[in-house]
């Protein structure tokens, strides 16, 4: 099965038009709709925010909490 992932926005009477799809013509296809979600925007451009970005850790390998301070050693 191939997929196409396709954004639109529904006009104000409901119609919804996709254009330039990579199916042949009268090939048969399945369309589900999913709402979009505000987060999941929100969230693609946070990821977004952080391409070409530089971070580095000076110690990566040393505990982010005292051992003093897990319970699970008590």
């Amino acid at each position: 099965m191939q997929a196409h992932k396709v954004e639109a926005v529904l006009s104000e009477n409901g119609t919804l038009v996709l254009e330039g799809l990579p199916f042949q013509a009268g090939e048969a296809v399945e369309v589900i709709i999913l709402k979009k979600s505000v987060s999941s925007s929100q969230q693609h451009g946070a990821v977004n925010s952080l391409q070409n970005s530089l971070y580095y850790y000076d110690e990566p390998f040393e505990l982010a909490t005292a051992l003093e301070d897990w319970e699970v050693l008590r």
